[in-house]
């Protein structure tokens, strides 16, 4: 498995901006090798909030694909020279393989 993780600092109030935004249906869930998506926020009292986007992929080959896909590329290219939301503080992205997985017994 490799996970893809995207780290999203924005300003107190607008992460439901960006979680809206990662949680809308779209077409890299049509996307071979595509696992699934995860959108979580970090627990603030005030100030600052996060955003942490993870996407999961059967294997670091299925992610490679799709960034280099005409669908994906397309998307990027229709956000070119177009400013970031002001409420963006910074972003920050890793990429992950994955090397064991532990899941609850039943």
């Amino acid at each position: 498995m490799f996970i893809q993780l995207r780290k999203i600092q924005v300003t107190e109030g607008n992460a439901n901006q960006v979680v809206e935004r990662f949680s809308k249906p779209g077409i890299i869930e049509e996307q071979e090798g595509f696992i699934d998506s995860t959108v979580m926020t970090k627990k603030v009292r005030r100030g600052d909030e996060e955003v942490i986007v993870q996407i999961r992929w059967e294997s670091e080959e299925h992610w490679k694909k799709w960034e280099k896909s005409e669908a994906h590329i397309a998307g990027h290219k229709a956000n070119l020279g177009k400013p970031k939301p002001e409420y963006i503080i910074q972003s920050e992205g890793g990429l992950y393989n994955v090397h064991a997985v532990k899941t609850a017994k039943k």
